[in-house]
């Protein structure tokens, strides 16, 4: 079959016609179902046993953001436990616990900027150590876990007060005395030397006359406070917390 000079040039014509309406086909296709987000890194092996706590800190976060410049207490499970952490301290604006039990200040220092940075308090409070003595640690390395805490902390809210709450005496540990002593001992010398900073001593109240720990102020398991414990932890603390920001009168915000 003869194909005609007047054919091929309408089909050399035609085919980029076709191509040009494939493309814009193309084009107004309906778009790819967007990539699912990647999910977080997997935890070192050593604090995995904390992705828990930490997801649930990050859905009470996403439930009710809490607002900055409060007072954040953050620590093992003396902090954890205080569940009436808000109303004793209702003279400040903004309490947020960021306890999770069990853990170490070296555990604190690994999630500083999850568990302290984010919320830009205008004060934190650090109950720690008293794990790391128990797992073998030495005073010495609970005060360079705390001390990198604390660049940690103010190398981005260079304006919060830390405050570290002393290691309690408590009856079920009372073979790692002498390492708690030289422990407080050790983190007081280093606060001192501290701008914006306080060493509050929960210990020497929790002793009785003769040195030994107050049972008293402990549960069952000798280990954890009860409500006295609390109660007194209470009376130490508050003191130390910065009083709220005083509201500037109408007048003055009205420019008079």
């Amino acid at each position: 079959m003869t194909i005609s000079r007047s054919f091929l040039r309408r089909w050399r014509f035609a085919v980029p016609g076709l191509l040009l309406l494939s493309a814009a086909a193309a084009l107004h296709a309906a778009p790819a179902a967007p990539a699912e987000a990647a999910p977080a890194p997997a935890l070192p092996a050593a604090y995995a046993r904390w992705q828990a706590s930490i997801d649930a800190f990050a859905a009470a976060d996403q439930a009710r953001q809490p607002q900055p410049d409060g007072v954040l207490f953050v620590g093992s499970s003396s902090i954890r436990f205080w569940t009436q952490l808000q109303q004793d301290f209702r003279q400040a604006p903004v309490v947020i616990n960021r306890g999770f039990g069990g853990s170490t200040m070296a555990d604190c220092l690994f999630f500083v900027k999850k568990l302290v940075v984010q919320y830009r308090p205008r004060q934190v409070m650090v109950y720690a150590g008293d794990n790391d003595l128990a797992q073998g640690r030495t005073p010495a390395q609970v005060l360079e876990s705390f001390q990198g805490f604390v660049r940690a902390v103010r190398a981005e809210l260079p304006g919060t007060r830390i405050g570290y709450i002393s290691v309690k005496p408590s009856p079920a540990r009372a073979d790692l005395l002498p390492l708690v002593r030289e422990t407080n001992a050790l983190l007081a010398d280093y606060v001192r030397t501290l701008p914006e900073a306080d060493y509050i001593d929960v210990f020497s109240p929790m002793l009785e006359a003769d040195g030994t720990p107050r049972a008293g102020l402990y549960g069952p398991d000798r280990l954890h406070m009860n409500e006295a414990g609390y109660a007194l932890w209470r009376t130490v603390i508050g003191p130390f917390l910065l009083p709220q920001q005083a509201a500037e009168p109408a007048l003055q915000s009205a420019g008079r």
